[in-house]
């Protein structure tokens, strides 16, 4: 599925299924919310937290309820994110063209 097709997506369910978008205030706060749980994932899995009984490694679906909150953002305010992501795409390869190259703390 590509970007463009995601967000179509996620626009025709919520057309048929979630009756509207939430405002794009509420869906700020639900992004911050998805990765919060993201974080608490990762913080179990690879820091120093350790997982609570019952608890599960969801860590693709917490991604995924991230990037779903996103595409629901960018659609409600006209965003064409694969058009997004080319210009930052762009952007990171002039701007750290040899930044990353040049890191000593990078070559291990």
């Amino acid at each position: 599925m590509t970007i463009q097709e995601a967000q179509k997506a996620v626009d025709q369910w919520i057309k048929e299924y979630g009756v509207r978008y939430f405002s794009e205030l509420t869906n700020m706060a639900c992004l911050t919310e998805e990765v919060g749980e993201l974080a608490r994932i990762i913080a179990r899995k690879y820091g120093d937290q350790s997982f609570k009984p019952g608890e599960k490694a969801n860590l693709g679906e917490e991604m995924a309820d991230v990037l779903w909150v996103l595409i629901c953002l960018a659609n409600q305010t006209g965003i064409d994110l694969t058009e997004e992501l080319k210009k930052s795409i762009e952007k990171k390869t002039f701007r750290d063209r040899t930044r990353h190259l040049e890191n000593p703390k990078l070559k291990a």
